[in-house]
């Protein structure tokens, strides 16, 4: 089994894991409501999608 010959360094151990951190989604502004959504995705708030209306969506006065 191979065992490394050299303890590695901080700075290279960060270097390596620089390419782990998270970064936000991009979010994308409804055109129909204004709200913001994933891009390619119908909106939550009004259930349109590039201009239809997809999904019913209910209000939360009407649960």
């Amino acid at each position: 089994m191979a065992v490394p010959k050299k303890r590695t360094s901080k700075s290279r151990k960060r270097m390596r894991r620089s390419h782990h951190a998270l970064r936000a989604p991009g979010l994308s502004v409804c055109p129909v409501c204004g709200a913001s959504k994933l891009p390619h995705r119908v909106c939550a708030e009004c259930g349109t999608y590039r201009g239809r209306q997809v999904v019913e969506v209910q209000k939360e006065d009407e649960l």
